[in-house]
């Protein structure tokens, strides 16, 4: 481990990070946002932007340690969420209502642990500490009242509510919910949500084992799962606002998912509106359905055979 890295994860442990965060991996993301090298001084310091992979590649470049692709989910669930959480970096500081799964999340080293940070080595780093640890506890708060102010709430069973991460695409979800499933699927059972923010936004564990549905964790699961028990089907919902329509290779990746279940599975796509879908036609997969929320009371079905049914 380089003088750098340990240093910076003294500075960690020194801003009470909690033990899981005490790593190699978090100190290399406090030395992107600070814009720190291996021969920097920590009284040159930068603020820059940064999303997950511009952290991973400022690792591998400046420090030779290189990281795969598939972990950058775990930057930004075990390392950044704790940095934020602790008040020494900010979420999207240039668009707060900037969606958590957008392409475009950025971070930023927050003002306070910035003048820490630049203090390190110095006789003035005690006094900037203290006044880190003096004003965090007040921001901490203050930032998580704004953060639950912001969460979109989605009417779950027996008056159950589900607070989603804010964005377009938790809103199309709450549509999906509130709006697809009483005018098209009456009486169907809530399975699952995933929530931009937390993967599993509810997951109804019991139901899903009683009909033999395997989640496997490392898969990528659709947006809403209903079962219709009326017609024993079990209806698989993707959410696009962006990107990710059921094309034929999503098709293949949920069948495959739910193989074991033993419901048979409808597809569904859905649109907030006809702009985004139009984007979109190309690609959808025939067998498939498509909903738009606001044209909330049809349906399109992508082939002639049936309506809003499972095939094969």
């Amino acid at each position: 481990m380089s003088k750098k890295i340990k240093e910076a994860l003294k500075i960690l442990i020194d801003l009470g990070v909690p033990k899981g965060q005490q790593n190699e991996r978090t100190a290399l993301c406090l030395l992107a946002l600070a814009e720190v090298k291996k021969n920097s001084k920590w009284a040159d310091v930068k603020n820059p932007r940064l999303g997950i992979t511009p952290m991973m590649e400022y690792a591998s470049k400046q420090y030779q340690k290189k990281y795969a692709p598939n972990t950058r989910e775990t930057f930004r669930r075990q390392s950044m969420h704790q940095l934020v959480e602790g008040g020494i970096a900010l979420y999207n500081p240039d668009e707060p209502e900037r969606a958590v799964n957008s392409p475009n999340a950025v971070y930023q080293i927050s003002p306070g642990a910035l003048k820490v940070v630049k203090e390190y080595g110095t006789v003035r780093y005690a006094a900037a500490l203290k006044e880190f640890k003096k004003k965090t506890v007040g921001l901490i708060e203050r930032y998580s009242k704004e953060r639950e102010m912001k969460l979109i709430p989605v009417k779950i069973k027996d008056g159950m509510e589900l607070k989603l991460s804010p964005g377009e695409h938790s809103q199309l979800i709450k549509d999906i919910i509130e709006q697809f499933a009483p005018r098209f699927l009456r009486g169907a059972d809530l399975l699952y949500v995933g929530d931009t923010g937390e993967k599993w936004g509810y997951f109804d564990k019991e139901k899903a084992q009683e009909l033999d549905i395997i989640v496997d964790e490392h898969g990528k699961m659709p947006d809403v799962i209903f079962y219709f028990s009326e017609k024993q089907w079990l209806v698989l919902v993707e959410s696009v606002t962006s990107h990710g329509p059921v094309d034929s290779k999503r098709h293949i990746e949920l069948q495959k998912l739910f193989e074991a279940s033993k419901p048979a599975k409808v597809f569904v796509t859905a649109f907030p509106h006809r702009q985004v879908m139009a984007k979109y036609l190309s690609e959808i997969a025939w067998e498939t359905e498509v909903w738009v929320a606001d044209n909330p009371t049809h349906m399109i079905h992508f082939n002639g055979e049936r309506f809003l049914g499972p095939y094969g």
